[in-house]
């Protein structure tokens, strides 16, 4: 019934919520790039703006899923170097 009297209401809503995911992804995730040269966890925090982004678009979560994946080839090559 609300979005019925006010349905201007509803559209604003949609954009103020993508344009606040697409600041925080961005955001979060150019500190992680920055991060690469600078000193802290860059390798937690891009996935995580990855993620954020990941909410609203497509490309996000695809390039999330080669991350993913990627992580996980690396970890597997080297659990198999790991002398017993």
């Amino acid at each position: 019934m609300f979005r019925d009297r006010y349905p201007l209401l509803h559209v604003t809503y949609k954009w103020a919520r993508r344009i606040a995911i697409t600041i925080v992804g961005f955001s979060v995730l150019a500190i992680g790039v920055a991060m690469i040269v600078l000193p802290g966890p860059a390798i937690v925090v891009i996935p995580v703006g990855l993620g954020i982004l990941g909410l609203e678009f497509a490309w996000a979560r695809i390039w999330l899923k080669k991350i993913k994946e990627r992580g996980t080839v690396i970890v597997q090559s080297m659990r198999r170097k790991r002398p017993p």
